[in-house]
């Protein structure tokens, strides 16, 4: 079964393997992360958890019984007891409620260790499948925004439930 795991040093051959292989799949519904990502990986990864650390950021992986990544679900600009919340999903785990069950274990996890009372979210709104997830996990459309030049949807979940 699928475990959450807090993001640490030992994740980042399995991180850089699943953002490679699901690069072209990503890309299609959110920004391309850049050559620059992949070339930078094993330094960008140490700065994350430094920035985590430090309580800024709350990154976690959804890891198979092999121990391959599924999913990220991250937690970003966290302050005044809120964050952002982001994730994707390997395109091998998609259509199984992998997602939905991450960002369900995320929001609890934002509230219960994190002491989190909001959480907001963006997709696009060509990203049925991102929209979908926000929906069934108690997140509220708020209003537009636009996401790397594409239309987007901004929602809400208050943490207090």
């Amino acid at each position: 079964m699928p475990e959450l795991q807090r993001l640490d040093a030992r994740h980042a051959p399995a991180l850089l393997r699943f953002e490679r292989e699901n690069r072209a799949f990503f890309a299609r519904s959110v920004p391309d992360r850049g050559d620059d990502y992949f070339t930078g990986f094993a330094a960008r990864h140490a700065a994350l958890l430094a920035e985590q650390s430090a309580g800024l950021i709350h990154f976690h992986v959804l890891v198979d019984d092999d121990g391959a990544v599924l999913g990220r679900f991250n937690l970003v600009d966290v302050a005044d007891g809120g964050a952002e919340l982001g994730f994707r999903v390997a395109e091998r785990a998609t259509g199984r409620g992998v997602a939905t069950g991450g960002v369900r274990r995320v929001c609890d996890l934002a509230r219960d260790e994190y002491g989190l009372r909001r959480l907001v979210a963006s997709a696009a709104v060509e990203n049925a499948g991102s929209l979908g997830v926000l929906r069934r996990t108690g997140f509220t459309p708020v209003g537009d925004v636009v996401l790397d030049g594409r239309p987007g949807l901004r929602h809400l979940r208050e943490l207090t439930d």
